[in-house]
């Protein structure tokens, strides 16, 4: 057994002796996949991070199975007839985990904070906000420049999570070292690339539906090696099991498969204008992009590396939305036209480096692309590494291409922007059109469904001319867990909502 997988499993938790008359502890050990980035809403960019907060820190609303909207630390919202303010109405009694009361103007503080603070991320989703007033202890107003649908979105996720503004204040950017917000757990430990560590906050507003005393996130990067831990007993529950390890799960008594198509999606994302990695035929021609789209089968991938239960899709939503564009329909393979393409350009063979997570699908995925787009006249090399890593990479510009893993947003808008708009923080590649920046913001003041569907449709087809960033396939979430834990409700957006859940 090589000394990797030999760590991975040799982890169990030590159970501690009972005193006279004391309660077991109970205790949920999830295994994901990715690391963490910083533990602060303000801050924070990665998937893994969000299991984290999801756990930690509540937000103004949540998203529920049906992709609606559900309250949670506020109870009603409502948009002015003009569209231009939205107030937001606060539940009364909730605490955050260093005793402070949750006012309007504790979640002024926040929403300010997420604004304008310079180590926000978090400024661009709420681009739209002037100002936020407290009209009482309960209520707060945001007041918007202009309409903006995607903000109750924004607000169901980081930009909407309330967090001590006595921790934030006197820490700075340094918040992630003592995270203290309001969710069910409050934050414990965490162990770079091992675990995170959280325990049941006794002043949870929601208390009542909290049945786990203590929840521990593990990181393992290696699908294989988080099942195998799962079969060992030393974890409860896993996110993103790899599609082939599917049937094992299915096949096993003391395990349970848990799927949901999930509004996520994975994309070859295209240094177009960050520094000289972008100074190649792939970064600066539209040609050579289209024709290395038209080298890959997104089909095969899906057969290939995920068992048949993705959704190849060359849009960032589901082709059953609303917001599909149903005039650009999935493309197959054409090797033939991506050769036509090349030689257009004035280019045989090009030279690209794709850069993915350090992951067995994600490898794979690459793997296949190589091998496909070689038959057309592209030279992949593929580059593997940690994701917070290649993430730090891509900011400093430092890639020609990487497959992106976006866990997908409820509106259309945070699916397509977090990549490619201008002010994204996640806009590694430095795109910028003015005639996407345009329809995109036609599409962000548009409220009528029917127009706005029309109007996102324009944006689809920019970036499909464009190609910024080439879409792979949307994601099905892939849950596997022990026969002892229940509770568990699947929502698209792929998080683990412990509310409800137990471990026997």
């Amino acid at each position: 057994m090589n000394r990797t997988f030999a760590a991975a499993i040799a982890l169990p938790f030590l159970a501690l002796p009972l005193a006279a008359g004391a309660q077991p502890t109970s205790v949920l050990r999830i295994g994901q996949q990715e690391e963490p980035d910083q533990l602060d809403p303000a801050r924070g960019g990665t998937f893994g991070g969000r299991f984290a907060f999801t756990a930690m820190c509540d937000k103004l609303w949540d998203l529920a199975p049906d992709l609606s909207f559900r309250p949670q630390l506020a109870t009603a919202w409502k948009w002015s007839d003009d569209n231009r303010a939205l107030t937001i109405t606060l539940r009364e009694g909730v605490t955050l985990h260093d005793g402070t009361p949750m006012t309007a103007e504790v979640v002024r503080a926040n929403l300010e904070r997420y604004r304008s603070a310079p180590e926000s991320n978090r400024k661009g989703e709420l681009r739209s906000v002037t100002a936020v007033e407290v009209v009482d202890a309960r209520t707060v107003r945001l007041v918007l420049s202009q309409p903006f649908a995607p903000l109750l979105a924004a607000l169901s996720d980081r930009a909407g999570m309330i967090a001590s503004p006595a921790v934030f204040q006197r820490l700075g950017a340094d918040f992630f070292k003592e995270p203290v917000c309001s969710g069910p757990f409050k934050y414990v430990e965490r162990v770079a690339q091992d675990r995170i560590v959280m325990e049941k906050f006794p002043g949870y507003w929601d208390a009542a539906r909290v049945h786990v005393d203590r929840v521990v996130f593990r990181m393992i990067p290696d699908s294989t090696i988080r099942l195998v831990n799962l079969q060992a007993g030393q974890l409860d529950m896993l996110q993103d099991l790899s599609p082939s390890d599917a049937g094992k799960v299915r096949g096993d008594a003391k395990l349970r498969l848990v799927t949901t198509p999930g509004l996520g999606y994975a994309a070859i994302g295209i240094n177009t204008r960050h520094g000289p990695r972008a100074e190649t035929p792939f970064g600066r021609d539209p040609r050579v992009r289209a024709a290395f789209e038209a080298a890959i089968d997104r089909n095969v991938i899906n057969q290939v590396a995920l068992e048949g239960l993705f959704v190849p899709n060359n849009q960032t939503e589901l082709p059953t939305s609303p917001y599909f564009n149903k005039a650009l329909p999935v493309p197959g393979r054409d090797v033939a036209r991506a050769k036509a393409l090349l030689k257009e350009a004035a280019l045989e063979r090009v030279e690209l480096e794709l850069q993915v997570a350090k992951t067995p699908r994600d490898v794979q995925v690459a793997e296949i692309i190589q091998a496909m787009a070689a038959e057309a006249g592209f030279d992949v090399k593929v580059r593997s590494g940690e994701s917070v890593s290649n993430i730090q990479a891509m900011t400093r510009g430092e890639y020609q291409a990487g497959i992106h893993n976006w866990s997908g947003r409820a509106d259309p808008d945070l699916n397509i922007s977090i990549y490619i708009a201008a002010d994204s923080f996640q806009n590694w590649g430095k795109y910028n059109s003015p005639a996407f920046e345009m329809a995109l913001g036609k599409a962000r003041e548009e409220t009528d469904p029917v127009r706005r569907a029309a109007a996102y449709a324009e944006v689809t087809s920019i970036y499909n001319t464009d190609k910024p960033m080439i879409p792979l396939y949307n994601t099905t979430w892939l849950f596997a867990m022990a026969s002892r834990v229940s509770g568990f409700v699947a929502v698209p957006d792929g998080l683990i909502r412990i509310q409800g859940m137990k471990v026997e």
